[in-house]
């Protein structure tokens, strides 16, 4: 890398001839501009117009969005089509919500797993969408020669709405599609998507979660990997196409394109790019910046998850039923904690702050050599740290009120709905027009009949035992960690009525609280009232709650106003001073790719990883008395038989996971890793722990994407679910022989037999 570069090496000192990892998120629209000779240099056959074409089908028409929003502005995970039936792959915690939604205690699919052996067995999925990208435009011509410098960060804004309106309005031919715009490079580039949203999404197959979440939270980031992190899902339309609400008569989708999968397995060196939705990175923000998340941001979260991670634990572990409610919530929780974690510990260890300091003393330098350049950039390192110290005073304490007040426990998120029909009801008490008061009488029954059809929904995944103790560990936590000033009075006087017992408190609150359960928030709901609701424990404490912190939130907001202004004049200066650069842009949730290699690394002296890993690696690990670590009775057969049929690698092993040197962050899970001839060969789903602090600063020679080989997904399907159906809807590389699968029937028997 250049010695100016902002995105920095951390040095190690390494032996042997280990390439470092390829950085960059770029948009597939550049392409043959930026990085096609590159790539073509690292393994890539296809041509620019077979990877982004707006006008033919091209690779970017197999890459997914996926939300839970019909438009949706950013997306949760990447899927990837890989049949011309609408076929979806894509992460096994990607489809996690979804399957617990389907679970029970008679129908328990995240344990045993689920596999549709027919097109009507498949089960819809409301509120998640599937979106295609049909083409991306640069708007940056469009709007920043509008924006006179003069403009206040306010009108500034408020002028990139109005043009940005009307031109997603002209591109979403009368809501035909959804469009976004977004802007890069911190405000000095503007770019327009435009998605077709697919509305009827259908889960199709999910191994068990000993096998999709294989290691649990123990192994989350972390190499050696052996977790079989897929799902599969369908894409239906209308029969016209078109997309359409779940109906009995939608059809699958028919793709633009999918992708071929390979089953030749991946070889060290071997090309590998990814497509999809990255959500979130910083690269450019300054030394303060980082500092500020460490010191400031990170600890309050990485605490109050921490403890409320613990009760849910205790809690899931005693009782089945309540492990399936509160599964999905767990996972992406504890995702976020060890992420954050990690992330704190990767900065300091590879000195982050520091790398970052000597750049900007080097960008000091060169504004310091033109009196131009002193002009416009000089103080924009000053203001930038001067923001960040302002923006450091009080963040903590409305970290910790948001996460262990309004959004401790289940119950103070319920109490919230309630707010606005407490409104509706004080209304109605100061009426005195009768006509007026019959109309807010019917406007009150409607929102409680609404209430009262979300009830089942708002209490299908709770547990009033394990919300109470949730509400006692995140009261006390909001006590002892938010300044007195931000404590509702309530809490003040029920923590001294109970002697500092919290714990007596929340029996209090969820004995006589009617948000504690469904059959009581029903009986109000059908007959509500202001009296019961302002008396109402929980709903009080909830008040009180938001009467804190919406004030602090409004007050907090003013602080550090010059910050966005001053990173887009900082990011200004280093694009000016690095002019033969290719930047791009941080990650926000908009279509990307990155392309780089299969490959090894060394994390620290001494110790050398393999690029892969192996069935084998499995079986080590089991430990039959952790679900983190259960292995199925069917996996050990075929592991002892050697039943792989066609997926086995060369030497006859079972490869499960593979590294490649990609450049990927959270949104990318469940993004298809391809090959140089555009064949699926993996899916990518994790990152590696020595190399947490990427988000903030790309680490070259440690950077590493974790991706479940599409081989072993194939081998699952097959020969331990028996869903071979699904194979044979794939277009397997010609490469290697077609599959010969293996039917359920025959699977059955080689069970009883």
């Amino acid at each position: 890398m250049k010695k100016l570069t902002l995105l920095f090496v951390a040095f190690f000192l390494l032996t042997g001839t280990h390439l470092k990892a390829d950085e960059g998120m770029w948009l597939p629209m550049y392409v043959k501009r930026l990085n096609f000779v590159d790539m073509q240099k690292k393994g890539l056959q296809l041509t620019p117009e077979e990877i982004y074409s707006v006008n033919h089908s091209s690779l970017k028409d197999a890459i997914v969005g996926l939300a839970n929003s019909p438009k949706p502005s950013g997306y949760f995970c990447t899927a990837e089509i890989v049949s011309d039936e609408g076929l979806m792959f894509t992460n096994h915690h990607c489809g996690y919500d979804a399957i617990q939604k389907h679970s029970s205690l008679e129908y328990d699919y995240l344990t045993d797993g689920f596999w549709a052996m027919g097109r009507e067995e498949e089960l819809p999925n409301e509120g998640m969408t599937a979106s295609v990208l049909i083409y991306m435009e640069d708007l940056t011509d469009s709007i920043i020669p509008t924006l006179s410098d003069t403009l206040s960060e306010a009108d500034r804004k408020s002028a990139v709405r109005e043009i940005t309106s009307r031109i997603k309005k002209r591109a979403s031919e009368e809501g035909k599609y959804n469009v976004i715009v977004k802007s890069f490079f911190e405000g000095n580039e503007y770019y327009m998507f435009v998605y077709e949203v697919y509305l009827d999404v259908r889960l199709v197959g999910a191994p068990p979660s000993s096998v999709g979440k294989f290691g649990g939270d123990t192994d989350n980031w972390m190499w050696p990997r052996h977790t079989g992190d897929f799902s599969i899902f369908r894409i239906y339309t209308a029969p016209d196409g078109s997309p359409a609400e779940y109906a009995a008569e939608n059809i699958p989708l028919k793709p633009k394109h999918h992708l071929p999968v390979s089953i030749d397995g991946v070889q060290e060196n071997d090309f590998a790019m990814i497509w999809g939705f990255p959500g979130s990175t910083e690269r450019y923000l300054t030394s303060s910046g980082v500092q500020f998340k460490v010191d400031h941001y990170f600890p309050p979260l990485i605490d109050a998850f921490g403890v409320k991670l613990d009760v849910w634990k205790q809690h899931m572990d005693a009782d089945p039923e309540v492990k399936i409610k509160y599964a999905s919530k767990h996972a992406g929780i504890a995702n976020g904690w060890k992420y954050f974690i990690g992330q704190s510990k990767g900065v300091k260890d590879l000195d982050v702050v520091g790398q970052k300091e000597a750049f900007e003393a080097e960008l000091e330098e060169w504004i310091a050599a033109d009196e131009n350049r002193q002009q416009k950039y000089g103080m924009v390192l000053t203001e930038i740290d001067d923001a960040y110290i302002e923006k450091s005073d009080g963040i903590e304490p409305l970290i910790y009120a948001s996460i262990t007040g309004i959004g401790g426990s289940d119950i103070m998120a319920y109490a919230q709905k309630f707010m606005g029909l407490k409104e509706m009801l004080k209304q109605l008490k100061e009426e005195k027009d009768n006509k007026k008061k019959a109309k807010k009488e019917e406007q009150i029954r409607n929102t409680a009949d609404n209430m009262l059809a979300a009830l089942s929904a708002d209490f299908k995944n709770y547990d009033k035992a394990t919300d109470q103790d949730v509400f006692a560990a995140m009261t006390e936590l909001y006590f002892k960690k938010v300044p007195v000033s931000f404590h509702p009075e309530l809490l003040d006087k029920m923590e001294k009525k109970y002697k500092g017992d919290l714990a007596a408190y929340a029996a209090y609150v969820f004995s006589n609280s009617l948000m504690a359960d469904s059959g009581s928030a029903k009986v109000f709901l059908k007959n509500p009232s202001l009296k019961a609701l302002d008396k109402d424990p929980a709903f009080e404490l909830a008040q009180g709650y938001m009467q804190k912190i919406m004030p602090a939130g409004s007050e907090y907001r003013t602080k550090g106003k010059g910050l966005d202004k001053a990173e887009r004049i900082y990011m200004q200066a280093i694009r000016e001073m690095q002019p033969d650069k290719a930047f791009y842009p941080d990650a926000n949730s908009t279509m990307r790719f990155t392309y780089g290699q299969v490959m090894d690394y060394i994390p620290r002296d001494a110790v050398q990883y393999d690029y892969v890993t192996h069935l084998w690696g499995v079986m080590e690990k089991e430990a039959p008395d952790n679900d983190e670590f259960y292995v199925e009775p069917k996996l050990k057969e075929l592991f002892e038989t050697k039943d792989y049929g066609p997926y086995a690698a060369k030497d006859g092993s079972m490869v499960v996971c593979f590294l490649t040197n990609n450049d990927i962050t959270g949104g990318n899970s469940g993004s298809p890793v391809i090959n140089g001839k555009g064949e699926l060969i993996g899916l990518a789903f994790d990152g590696n722990w020595e190399a947490m602090s990427s988000d903030i600063g790309f680490i070259p020679d440690l950077q590493r994407t974790i991706v479940v080989d599409v081989r072993y997904v194939l081998f699952i399907i097959d020969k331990y679910a028996g869903a071979g159906h699904l194979v044979d809807e794939l277009t397997i590389s010609q490469s290697a022989p077609q599959p010969v699968r293996t039917e359920m029937k025959t699977v059955i028997e080689v069970v009883v037999d």
